[in-house]
């Protein structure tokens, strides 16, 4: 077992918290938009993480920071509650509130991409070479997005990597259409209301969570490389005031 960096697991901690609060505050959001008040009374439609974590202690406290002393990241899961039978009569008010997540982690992206570009072009971050992207154990590091070696930027550079890198793959990994993920229920934008009532109820049951999440995690396996590559490549082109990638 590697040794814990306790300042990166902090900072990873900040960025995980910051990243699930707004994605459930985002659905819970949506769904008191549309008529819903399940989260709404539950206190989720806040970027306070104690309600979230009260609602899921183990998956934003125990999980997030044992899968840090395991493998140097944090994975872990929240939820904001929603009212089944509103879902039921209202499918596109719920598709709406399902998409809302996957955008709050987009404008976290976007907007740690805009400030990591900023820093690039003003000389406050730096390229790192490829070989930094790893551990000693050959691990990727997500805090080496951009490296900084002025006063007090070190950690700057370290949480917007992590910000931008976690919340990429959130917005990927929760686009896809299988259930329990987001994308199950996006997808009924694109289908008649009769259509999109069948798929849903069709695809509650139980079994079918199970298989979506290993479906979704031998996909997201199979493109992970390549989008992390892509976004390391477009960061540093557009953070270039002479850019020659």
């Amino acid at each position: 077992m590697p040794a814990i960096n306790f300042a990166d697991m902090l900072i990873w901690y900040v960025a995980f918290l910051l990243s699930f609060t707004s994605h459930e505050a985002a659905h819970a959001f949506v769904a008191m938009k549309g008529g819903d008040m399940t989260a709404y009374l539950g206190g989720q439609v806040s970027l306070n993480p104690l309600p979230h974590i009260e609602r899921a202690p183990v998956g934003t406290l125990v999980v997030p920071f044992l899968s840090f002393v395991l493998w140097g990241w944090m994975i872990g899961w929240a939820s904001a509650p929603y009212d089944p039978n509103w879902a039921q009569r209202y499918p596109r008010r719920a598709a709406w509130m399902a998409a809302a997540g996957p955008a709050a982690n987009l404008v976290l992206c976007l907007v740690s991409f805009m400030l990591l570009s900023y820093g690039l072009s003003n000389g406050v971050f730096t390229t790192p070479e490829w070989r930094d992207m790893f551990d000693a154990a050959g691990r990727l590091q997500l805090t080496r997005f951009v490296l900084s070696d002025g006063p007090g930027w070190v950690g700057v550079a370290k949480l917007l990597s992590v910000l931008f890198a976690l919340n990429l793959i959130l917005f990927v990994f929760n686009l896809f259409p299988f259930p329990p993920l987001d994308g199950s229920a996006v997808v009924t934008l694109f289908m008649s209301d009769r259509m999109a009532y069948r798929f849903t109820t069709f695809t509650r049951q139980p079994a079918f969570s199970i298989i979506g999440l290993l479906l979704a995690w031998k996909l997201f396996g199979m493109v992970f490389g390549k989008l992390f590559v892509g976004a390391f490549i477009l960061l540093h082109y557009t953070g270039r005031t002479d850019p020659t990638f």
